[in-house]
């Protein structure tokens, strides 16, 4: 029995626009022949998935994120929110606010309710607990955050290779001093963007010791962005352009770089998280799209397969970000 995964490997894309074409979203006729086309020889009905779901005695699923105000998790909920309410789900949302406990809490309530499954951002990649719903048979989907101890199905952003081509764009535009602004070290997300950072700085023949110096660690709000890069500012060595791995560590940074009389392009600034402020502020924000709505779509995509019956080993879906390029990488010197 063919699933919307089976279809987007034979087609060569990703399952959220399997979901979109056999959905009626805006996909290039080219693509969405292709999807049909394969969806067809692969014996794929897209209304099995909702009329499985419609005998499931729950209707209800739960959506843990860390925090409703961070744009990326908005978007990621709206994307569970509109692939969910075509198979006749309701998504209950729950804000942990990166706390293994509350997260835990919650979970419980999953079980309580009988609820039909949960995709969940993890608090935590070591401490995160899954092992009560898997006892139940409750399928549970990791989005952005995967749990190291737990195997599930998971959707993930390939995080290293927008670190990497990030940086990469930052030194090709002539800045050389690249420091990282990025979230706490238990955030997989933050860490794997940061191994990216490191890997273009050193095929770049920078020194570990000054890459370890030039890097901040900051809790994800605006203060944490402002505080480390007003420290990175005060270094002997102080960077020319900084890579920020969190949009609301950037809005912070910005406000460090004002206050210190400091201003784009002369000094860098690349952003993770495509805001739709970025093309608002001046100059304009570099920034790496991440595909948030798409990896909500995914995720429901893979927790309704679950729902519905669909067995076999657990999967993992990765999303490519996209660099999207503007004037504030322009370059150190101005034209």
């Amino acid at each position: 029995m063919a699933t919307i995964s089976d279809v987007a490997r034979a087609a060569g894309v990703s399952p959220a626009t399997v979901s979109r074409v056999l959905n009626g979203g805006r996909v290039s006729p080219e693509r969405a022949e292709r999807v049909r086309r394969v969806a067809s020889e692969l014996g794929f009905s897209p209304n099995r998935v909702a009329r499985s779901l419609r005998t499931q005695q729950a209707s209800v699923i739960g959506l843990l994120i860390p925090d409703i105000e961070n744009p990326f998790f908005t978007a990621l909920a709206r994307g569970v929110e509109d692939a969910s309410r075509r198979t006749h789900l309701s998504v209950v949302l729950c804000n942990t606010d990166e706390d293994v406990e509350k997260e835990a809490r919650y979970l419980d309530v999953a079980l309580a309710e009988q609820m039909a499954g949960v995709i969940v951002a993890a608090a935590s990649p070591r401490r995160s607990d899954f092992s009560a719903l898997d006892a139940r048979g409750t399928p549970v989907v990791a989005v952005d955050r995967r749990p190291g101890a737990a195997t599930v199905d998971a959707v993930m952003v390939d995080d290293q290779r927008g670190g990497d081509e990030a940086t990469a764009h930052l030194l090709d535009r002539g800045y050389r001093r690249v420091a990282c602004v990025t979230g706490p070290a238990d955030t997989a997300a933050s860490e794997e963007r940061l191994a990216g950072h490191r890997a273009a700085m050193r095929a770049a023949g920078t020194p570990d010791a000054w890459i370890r110096a030039h890097t901040r660690h900051a809790d994800l709000r605006v203060e944490g962005g402002r505080t480390a890069m007003a420290e990175l500012l005060t270094l002997p060595e102080p960077p020319d352009a900084v890579l920020v791995t969190h949009d609301l560590l950037t809005v912070g940074a910005l406000e460090a770089l004002r206050t210190a009389g400091v201003e784009p392009p002369a000094f860098g600034v690349l952003s993770f998280g495509d805001v739709p402020w970025a093309s608002l502020v001046r100059p304009p924000l570099t920034t790496v799209r991440l595909p948030s709505y798409d990896l909500g779509v995914a995720a429901a995509t893979l927790l309704q397969e679950r729902i519905a019956g669909s067995t076999g080993p657990r999967r993992t879906v990765t999303l490519r970000p996209d660099l999207h390029p503007r004037a504030s990488t322009s370059g150190p010197t101005p034209g």
